[in-house]
């Protein structure tokens, strides 16, 4: 009997799930960055940005796994008010906290303007995560 699995080792789905996401926010942090000028990852060398914006990445995925679904239920009245416009708004806050949660753990991530930066990041980010998460098959 053979197994259709996509690694022949016993891995946990859950794990593999979470793991494919932090890759995809990883990519669309760095996209973000890259396309704004107030979003950075620092300038140091290319091993300390890649394990920067690993970092970063699993911070992003933990704020939107635990923080986002509680601040999305108490701001429902604007984003039912404004047609779910407010969405945008309320990622813009998860990347502005995942910018203070990286200052506080010293890492070199940073989002200098609420408005410009972290909403024009967070359509970013939404943007690129949609499209990679499409690559993402369910196995």
């Amino acid at each position: 009997m053979t197994s259709t699995r996509a690694f022949p080792w016993n891995t946990d789905p859950m794990l593999v799930n979470f793991a494919i996401k932090t890759v995809i926010n990883g990519l669309a942090l760095w996209v973000a960055a890259w396309a704004v000028p107030g979003i950075t990852f620092g300038d140091g060398e290319a091993g300390t940005v890649i394990g920067t914006v690993a970092i970063v990445a699993i911070i992003f995925g933990l704020v939107n796994s635990f923080v986002r679904p509680l601040t999305q239920l108490l701001t429902l009245p604007f984003i039912i008010l404004t047609l779910g416009l407010f969405i945008f708004v309320v990622n813009a806050l998860m990347l502005e906290l995942t910018s203070w949660l990286a200052d506080k753990f010293d890492l070199a991530f940073h989002v200098e303007h609420f408005f410009w930066d972290a909403v024009f990041g967070a359509l970013i980010i939404t943007f690129v995560s949609m499209l990679l998460g499409f690559l993402k098959t369910d196995d």
